[in-house]
């Protein structure tokens, strides 16, 4: 009972629902490297199961990261003085040995990939790191989050095919600007906190109108690289057509940070971001499902 006690206090710690964000670009880059591969179903399930491991042992120990170099800052701000290392409900000795292990995991699990994967492994995992101390000495640190989270469509496509394609670049530069937007929204109900503690964000810089209008910018950004990586992928009507519902909710997400930016934001703020990914996800299925069948059924070996 204590295990799974515990369990649940790091995926708290880590905010393991959050995965969402990025899960579905980079099973949006593996479905469609997929379908240019020569993989069979035995080896699309390997690799597919492999990826998933890295996926969760990065963010996890990205987020532990976070947290731990973070847990002074949130012990002083009222809205994170409650997260479990500043309350004490997790270690920082516990934090460190739970960095450590997801690395590992993340690491063994990419060697099993393939060998690209592997070496790769190393200087993706800096890149996690470094984005927890960048907002120490730098207001971008909104868009080393955005390319750290943006590399998981290009790990994707590189676990499917070893190579690196302009597709996963333009999915990957889109993710970019997408989540770069949202932490701009986010850092802006910190803003005051930043400032005190000299602390950079763009919000606590330039103030909060600059800073709605730079997401504003880089959501626009995040479209115009969508659109050239669907256009690029060869992807029907469908994709497109959903582009414009994925528009109508960040609208929605800009309107709802607007409404709360003196407090806390609601759960919806990030379901938002969740749903964006799933239905983009869920558009490029349906769009290719008749080819992945097809695929799927002539590499099934009896």
């Amino acid at each position: 009972m204590n295990f799974f006690k515990n369990l649940l206090l790091y995926a708290k710690m880590v905010k393991f629902s959050h995965t969402l964000f990025a899960l579905p670009f980079a099973g949006i880059s593996f479905l469609l490297a997929y379908l240019e591969s020569t993989l069979d179903t035995g080896d699309l399930l390997r690799i597919g199961a492999l990826v998933l491991v890295c996926m969760v042992s990065a963010r996890s120990a990205a987020m532990g990261f976070n947290r731990y170099v973070d847990s002074e800052i949130d012990e002083k701000n009222p809205r994170t003085q409650n997260r479990e290392i500043p309350s004490g409900k997790i270690s920082k000795l516990s934090a460190l040995l739970f960095i450590g292990l997801s690395s590992f995991i993340f690491i063994f699990a990419s060697f099993f990939v393939n060998k690209l994967a592997f070496l790769l492994s190393f200087p993706a995992l800096f890149v996690l790191f470094l984005y927890s101390l960048t907002k120490r000495f730098t207001l971008f640190c909104h868009l080393v989050l955005g390319f750290a989270i943006s590399l998981a469509p290009l790990g994707a496509w590189i676990a499917i095919t070893e190579t690196i394609n302009l597709v996963p670049i333009l999915f990957s530069l889109g993710l970019l600007f997408h989540i770069s937007a949202f932490d701009v929204l986010y850092a802006i109900q910190d803003m005051d906190f930043d400032a005190k503690e000299n602390l950079h964000s763009i919000p606590s810089r330039l103030g909060e109108t600059k800073s709605r209008a730079i997401a504003v910018l880089l959501h626009i950004l995040s479209f115009v690289f969508f659109i050239f990586a669907g256009s690029s992928a060869g992807l029907g009507v469908m994709y497109f057509l959903i582009l414009s519902v994925i528009g109508v909710l960040v609208l929605y997400e800009h309107k709802i940070s607007y409404q709360y930016k003196s407090k806390d934001l609601p759960m919806l703020f990030y379901q938002i971001n969740s749903w964006i990914s799933v239905v983009l996800f869920l558009a490029i299925l349906f769009d290719k499902w008749n080819e992945f069948l097809l695929k799927v059924s002539s590499g099934i070996s009896f």
